[in-house]
């Protein structure tokens, strides 16, 4: 009995102990199911914190932009920036010059191209562009430890390594070292700008090199010459031949190329259409057939300098015909639909006449009260404002103290050097034309050797820079009216064919009213019909794409820079920011579409910013058939009384207190200049 307990006992314990290790091996089971699922997890999290910092990455510059209404405006205040003016009959005769090219074996012409394409900048360059570029760049050799480009000094050359190694500094500070295949330097190809870093050549290096003046005939010649080849597309158009050249480069603006693949149909029998096609490169057949189950006979064939769908333009087309790609490498077509021809055609007609009714009936000059006086009538009291070429005044007459004036003075010496000549004449020419309450009054000029003086309207209201820095953003209503004033000055100039080209809120002042008045017609330019300039000018975060790509630009430039204004206005910040001018231009290049919009931005506001800043500057808002009533009738703009603004009885959102006719309190304080410059007497400004 004892024994048989005792086994029972042993029994039942070892049960027990049994179950205990299953039970064990169970929770050890869930424990590795858990770690299993944990770790399943922690894959899981951190490939979430991969693509968390790639978006990070890629829209660090929407993220800094998003961060303007806690800390004020980020971009610091700028002064617009120029490359010297080059007409379009130099770049035309730069056409007709041998163009020095230099020679190089395909290995160099290999990496130089694949240096370009790697870019983020030059890869927007067309194959053409890229190849001239390539053509035109000269050998430079530099031994071990020798300064390629020096931080600080003025740049005019870009480089492409092509052997050899060279390390970055910028403040003496090692940023990265760079080996063959890479560009730098490309900043300075399209203005002059001082250098942001030093680049030294660690070994022996061989480089290729290109000045500005060289890249930039480049790039207008090839504008010129693409143009010029469509124009000449265009008159042998019947419905076109009529047309005058103005008219026909125009036209041209709106046309697109496209590609098709040998094999694929451009147009198909029976489709419906409104296309026209030009065939630029290739060649396409036209095949028919009569009846559905009829195979298609070939009627013809059509090379470069043909079109077809003509018929599209005038209305509706049902095609009569296949148009097949016969081409081995394909067919390139200029294409245009019938809504942009007729909108071109419409708004061209609409701009000839308010340009000759314009300018043949208003020639506003020096207000003949202020003729005769001199600068020693004037005494000066407080410094408004610096720029690159000197400084603006607030000065009062000194027989009659209750009047006051703005006087802008400019280094002669500085503008030479900078060859900034043209567009100092043409400021005083435009500035002494205009008559419109929202663009700054010129009353006179003087100059003596050292300085060219302008004296203006006393805007005592300051910059809006100024209150936007120190709000940190404006409510809808204020965007809404300095908007309004900007749309009335840019029609005033636009129907006179003057382009602004600086457009952002250091140049807008406000009067004693509140009411905004453009200042700084520096970079302005009076355009013929139908004409485009091409001189790289603006502000860094303002200028459109077109102007980054030296392609040509015209009056719709400025609504790029209008839609870019707006969303500073609302923000604080300009859309695209970067730490420097090239980030900034790759940003800008990328589109607007690539912005992530600010949550202060409405979907209205977003709309028409959007509708300013589309690549094609033909589909800006403004460029249309209705112009500058286009953006008037604008959803942002429901309610908004244009004819109060017009008339001055609007008022308006922020009005400045002004104490007296000397009163500067609303302008930053400013350092006195002891700097001397020297004489200049070339007589360069002889008509000035």
């Amino acid at each position: 009995m004892y024994n048989h307990s005792i086994l029972l006992t042993k029994m039942t314990r070892k049960k027990e102990t049994q179950q205990t290790v299953e039970g064990l091996q169970r929770n050890l089971k869930l424990k590795d199911e858990y770690i299993e699922k944990l770790e399943h997890d922690i894959r899981e999290k951190n490939e979430q914190i991969t693509r968390l910092t790639s978006l990070v990455d890629k829209y660090q510059s929407v993220f800094t932009t998003n961060q303007s209404l806690l800390s004020g405006p980020k971009r610091r205040r700028n002064p617009g920036i120029s490359a010297e003016p080059v007409r379009a009959d130099r770049a035309l005769e730069f056409k007709k010059e041998s163009v020095r090219k230099y020679d190089k074996g395909k290995k160099s012409k290999a990496t130089i191209k694949q240096a370009i394409l790697e870019n983020d900048f030059m890869k927007n360059y067309d194959h053409q562009e890229i190849s001239e570029i390539v053509d035109c760049m000269y050998y430079v050799e530099y031994a071990a430890d020798e300064i390629i480009i020096q931080e600080g000094e003025d740049g005019k050359l870009m480089y492409v390594l092509e052997d050899g190694e060279v390390e970055v500094t910028k403040d003496g500070k090692k940023l990265c070292n760079m080996g063959p295949g890479k560009v730098f330097g490309e900043l300075a190809i399209l203005y002059n700008c001082k250098r942001t870093a030093t680049i030294r050549a660690v070994v022996p290096c061989k480089v290729w090199a290109i000045d500005r003046q060289s890249f930039q005939m480049i790039m207008m010649r090839q504008g010129l010459m693409k143009q010029q080849e469509y124009v000449a597309f265009l008159k042998s158009v019947p419905s076109m031949k009529g047309l005058p050249d103005d008219t026909l480069a125009r036209i041209a603006d709106v046309i697109e190329e496209y590609h098709y693949n040998c094999g694929e149909y451009i147009i198909r029998q029976g489709a419906r259409g409104d296309t026209f096609f030009i065939i630029s490169r290739g060649r396409v057949k036209v095949t028919r057939k009569a009846t559905e189950n009829e195979e298609e006979k070939f009627i013809r064939s059509l090379e470069r300098g043909d079109f077809f769908g003509e018929r599209a333009l005038r209305g509706e087309e049902i095609r009569t015909a296949n148009i097949v790609v016969e081409s081995k490498d394909g067919v390139t077509c200029l294409v245009m639909d019938r809504d942009n021809f007729n909108q071109m055609l419409c708004s061209l007609e609409e701009f000839n006449r308010q340009y000759e009714d314009e300018v043949e009936t208003e020639r506003f000059r020096v207000r003949g009260e202020y003729a005769h006086l001199k600068l020693s009538d004037l005494r000066v009291i407080a410094t408004l404002g610096i720029g690159g070429f000197g400084r603006v005044e607030l000065v009062q007459l000194i027989e009659n103290p209750e009047k006051s004036f703005a006087l802008k003075a400019m280094k002669k010496a500085h503008i030479v050097e900078t060859r900034q000549q043209e567009h100092i004449m043409s400021e005083k020419k435009i500035l002494e034309e205009c008559n419109c309450m929202f663009i700054v009054k010129l009353y006179r000029t003087f100059k003596d050797r050292k300085y060219l003086y302008m004296l203006l309207d006393l805007l005592q209201g300051g910059e809006v820079w100024t209150i936007l820095r120190d709000r940190g953003c404006f409510d809808e209503p204020i965007a809404r009216f300095y908007t309004g004033c900007i749309v009335e000055a840019l029609s005033y100039l636009h129907s006179r064919g003057i382009i602004y080209r600086d457009l952002k809120p250091e140049n807008m002042l406000l009067d004693a009213r509140g009411y905004v008045k453009l200042v700084d017609f520096g970079f302005a330019k009076r355009l013929g019909v139908g004409k485009k300039t091409w001189t790289f000018c603006g502000t860094p975060e303002y200028v459109a794409p077109e102007i980054i790509l030296n392609k040509g630009h015209d009056l719709s430039a400025d609504y790029w820079s209008l839609g870019i204004l707006m969303y500073e206005l609302l923000t604080g910040s300009p859309p695209f920011t970067a730490v420097d001018p090239m980030r900034t231009y790759n940003i800008i290049l990328r589109g607007i579409d690539a912005i992530e919009f600010h949550r202060k931005i409405t979907r209205v506001a977003a709309n028409l910013i959007k509708k300013f800043c589309r690549d094609n500057p033909s589909e800006r808002l403004g460029c249309g058939k209705g112009g500058m009533n286009d953006i008037r009738k604008h959803q942002w703009f429901t309610g908004f009384n244009w004819e109060g603004l017009q008339k001055g009885s609007l008022e308006a959102p922020i009005i400045p207190k002004i104490g007296s006719v000397t009163d500067h309190s609303n302008f930053d304080a400013y350092p006195a200049d002891d700097e001397v410059p020297p004489d200049d007497v070339t007589g360069w400004d002889k008509d000035f």
